[in-house]
Formats: structure tokens, C-alpha cells, sequence
């Protein structure tokens, strides 16, 4: 495991970490929102298994990475494509999952020489009000936020970030609550929790500001044309997630005809953590 900062060409820091083996094969994750650079797989000889450097970073407003007012989706692709000039990385496979999602569709789209490969795993969408009834309570509210404007977005986010650093796995289980019993069953693994906790807590050291930043980014339109993305991708996802719906994913992939989705039935938002191996060795397959 390695970690690093790098100063970006705007003067911003970004920070990273690296897991699995130097000289394995490049895999770089989008992790989930919210989530830091220690986002990875509690059982982290898989790395080692799969033969990967398992690359994540911070983006903009958590953990060290500078925070970017305003930013987009499609700014976090080309801080990503700094990274891998930093690490000499001509190309990698890339995942990304949850709210990751749409940064790695973002990374393909607009850096398409750089990626091998690609996976969105529970990948979150842009939402209609109509998809929004279904949601765990705290995505619902921030749909609604969101669309008011930055500041309620923060009123929202803010008191929440505090009940997580005050206690983290008792403050995710709360936004959690509505979730199905397949996901409640992954939050009691004390190795899931270990890594959740770190983090989380990560992420949100500095402050609110990047979580609400991400947020926007993810929740407007976006800045990019999924069409625009050309490499193999893998699309997994539960049948019952309750973050990310399945509906909004078949209207995105109308425009991606030639992705490839894979369901579980009768799973959740965290299905992957029973799946992990699976997933990334059927990326670096490809």
C-alpha cells in the first residue's frame, strides 16, 4: 500500500492511495459518494489474488484533495488523467461505483486513449421525479435539494455529516434505513465496517463543502455525453437497490447500446462486497 499527493496543473492537491501490488496490472476506481482514497475491499489480499494496483484518489473536497467551487463531473476525468501522467500510466482499466459511476463514464468519455477497459458497478444516474420515490430517505431529500440550489443542498447535508463523524456506522445505518435486508445484512460485517468507517471519516474531514459539491455535479446535468464512450463496458447492479434505481439505468444504457448489464436479483446497493473478485477479474478480462 502507497499513498501520494500530486499538485495539479490549477494549483489544486490531490491525494491518493494505492493498493495490491506495484507491479500489477493498473485498475483506476471511482469510489462511491461519499468516500475517500482509502475507499477499497475490506479483504485486501484480492489485489494481491487478482495481480492489480488498485489505484484510488480523492476528488475534489474530501479527504486532501483541494476542494474546486462548482466543479463538474468531467473535471474530476481530467484530474484523473493528470494522475496517470504522474504515475507514468499510459492506460488503465477503470471502475466505478455508485457515485463513482458517472466519474468513470466521464473518464471514458473524454480521455478515451487512456481506458482499457471500464465497469460501473451500482452506478448511480441522472433521476427523474418520477424514480425518486423509491429511494433510501437521505438521496431522496437530496434530489429535491439539489434542484433548489447549492445552499439547501448544504442546510441538508451538513447536520448529516455531523451524525456520521459522530459516531460513523450508527450515522450510515440511519441514512441507510430504508434499505432492502440484503444490504443491512452486509452493514454488520465487521470487516465492511472497519473500511467504511475510515473512509467516510475521511472524506469528510474538511468539511462539508465537497460532498455538497458532488452532489450538484452529479444531480444537474451533467457535462459530458455518455455517448461519447467507446471502450468495453460492464454494467452490474441489484434488482432491489434502493440508492441507485434500475430504471434510470435502462434509460441511460438506451444511450450506450453496446454496454453490458448484469443483474443480481433480489440485491441491494451493496451486493459488491459479496462480488469483488468477480467484478474486477471480469474487467481485467476484457
Amino acid at each position: 500500500m502507497s499513498d501520494g499527493h500530486l499538485t495539479l496543473r490549477d494549483g489544486r492537491s490531490l491525494a491518493w492511495k494505492e493498493y495490491g501490488p506495484a507491479d500489477g496490472r493498473p485498475i483506476l476506481h471511482f469510489q462511491g459518494t461519499p468516500g475517500s482514497r482509502f475507499s477499497r475491499h475490506a479483504h485486501e489480499v484480492v489485489y494481491q489474488c487478482l495481480g492489480t494496483r488498485f489505484v484510488v484518489f480523492d476528488r475534489p473536497g474530501y479527504g486532501a484533495s483541494t476542494r474546486l467551487p462548482g466543479r463538474t463531473v468531467a473535471v474530476v476525468a481530467d484530474d484523473a488523467a493528470q494522475l496517470l501522467d504522474h504515475l507514468g500510466l499510459d492506460t488503465v482499466h477503470a471502475s466505478g461505483g455508485s457515485g463513482g459511476g458517472p466519474h468513470v463514464l466521464a473518464f471514458a468519455a473524454n480521455h478515451a486513449e487512456r481506458v482499457d477497459a471500464a465497469t460501473v458497478i451500482v452506478g448511480g444516474t441522472q433521476l427523474e421525479e418520477e424514480d425518486v420515490a423509491g429511494l433510501i430517505q437521505i438521496n431522496r431529500d437530496a434530489w429535491y435539494a439539489a434542484h433548489e440550489g447549492w445552499e439547501a443542498l448544504r442546510d441538508l447535508l451538513a447536520p448529516m455529516r455531523e451524525e456520521v463523524l459522530a459516531d460513523p456506522l450508527a450515522g450510515f445505518k440511519a441514512l441507510m434505513d430504508a434499505a432492502p435486508p440484503s444490504d443491512k445484512a452486509v452493514m454488520e460485517d465487521p470487516d465492511w465496517q472497519r473500511v467504511l468507517v475510515e473512509s467516510v471519516t475521511e472524506a469528510f474531514r474538511p468539511g462539508v463543502e465537497g460532498w455538497v459539491d458532488e452532489g450538484m455535479a452529479l444531480t444537474l446535468d451533467w457535462d459530458f455525453d455518455v455517448a461519447d464512450v467507446r471502450c468495453s463496458v460492464t454494467w452490474w447492479h441489484g434488482d432491489h437497490d434502493a440508492n441507485a434505481p434500475l430504471a434510470p439505468v435502462h434509460r441511460l444504457l438506451e444511450r450506450m447500446p453496446g454496454v453490458e448489464l448484469r443483474l443480481w436479483t433480489d440485491a441491494g446497493h451493496l451486493e459488491p462486497y459479496h462480488r469483488y473478485e468477480e467484478i474486477l477479474g471480469e474487467l481485467l478480462s476484457r
